[in-house]
């Protein structure tokens, strides 16, 4: 049934009930719901004409009634501008992670009045160098997980810790060298310890391995450590990278679970001339 035009005189289309509609709609028609839930209110199709009948993008919104007696449709005022709701789009199965985009190098200065550079992204691995503050650096890349970042230019790369440098840039957008491209110089004097067991109680990992004796003289100072333990342990639903440090065959550390990436580790032994390994461990 076709209703009359709207006061403006912009408004045309038909009527059915709730429910009903053709499928597919009529050319340049547009479903239009009726503004107030109310009994015997009607689906509208409705489009919108200019005062010389050319077609409009959108009708204007308006809700109808059936009146019983009569037979014919009244005008409901409206009450609000009319906005058709959208379903939410549908989630993907699969979603895909916004990748950083990386970059070659990036300048940076040193900022600490004396910053050591090592073998590796720790505190614990060997030393290789020292620079002293305003020194320039040339960062080519940064360890998985962790906030070490390695420096380029020199006769061996090495690592500094970020929060003693100034970046001009994000480091996060330096390619991940650390593990992988990047491996610490081997020592040619011994054999990498064997992993004994690896054990996880209540989230506190222990792992053992078999000693190995450091000759005397292969110490690089009195305070070296002989054992590197590299973990990528879940902490607060990150993988985090964490170098541990031990003198014992033995170390223990919180593993929370619940990462998206698993967690793993390896160990090494060390002394001046490089390192032994590394025995991975059979995480529990």
């Amino acid at each position: 049934n076709q209703y009359p035009t709207a006061a403006d005189g912009r408004t045309e289309g038909f009527t059915l009930p709730r429910g009903i509609a053709p499928d597919p709609l009529p050319a340049n028609y547009e479903a239009v719901e009726a503004l107030a839930p109310q009994a015997g209110q009607y689906l509208v199709l409705a489009r919108a004409v200019d005062g010389a009948g050319n077609l409009e993008v959108r009708p204007a919104a308006r809700g109808f009634t059936i009146d019983p007696s009569k037979g014919t449709p009244t005008p409901i005022p409206p009450t609000e501008t009319f906005t058709p709701t959208l379903p939410p789009p549908t989630a993907s199965s699969t979603s895909t992670p916004t990748e950083i985009p990386t970059v070659d190098s990036l300048k940076a200065v040193v900022t600490a009045d004396t910053l050591s550079c090592r073998y590796g992204p720790g505190a614990e691995y060997l030393y290789f160098y020292g620079f002293r503050k305003d020194f320039k650096l040339t960062l080519i890349g940064r360890a998985h997980a962790s906030n070490w970042v390695m420096v380029d230019g020199l006769e061996h790369k090495c690592w500094v810790n970020q929060k003693f440098i100034s970046v001009e840039g994000d480091p996060q957008t330096l390619r991940v060298t650390y593990p992988g491209e990047y491996e610490l110089p081997e020592s040619p004097y011994y054999a990498p310890p064997a992993v004994l067991s690896a054990e996880n109680n209540g989230g506190t990992v222990t792992v053992k391995w078999t000693d190995v004796e450091l000759r005397a003289g292969d110490e690089e100072d009195a305070d070296m450590f002989i054992y590197i333990i590299e973990v990528w342990r879940c902490e607060g639903g990150q993988i985090v990278f964490e170098a541990l440090a031990s003198n014992y065959p033995e170390v223990s550390f919180v593993d929370e679970g619940g990462c998206a990436e698993p967690s793993h580790g390896r160990v090494f032994f060390q002394e001046k001339h490089g390192f032994a390994g590394p025995a991975e461990i059979p995480w529990p």
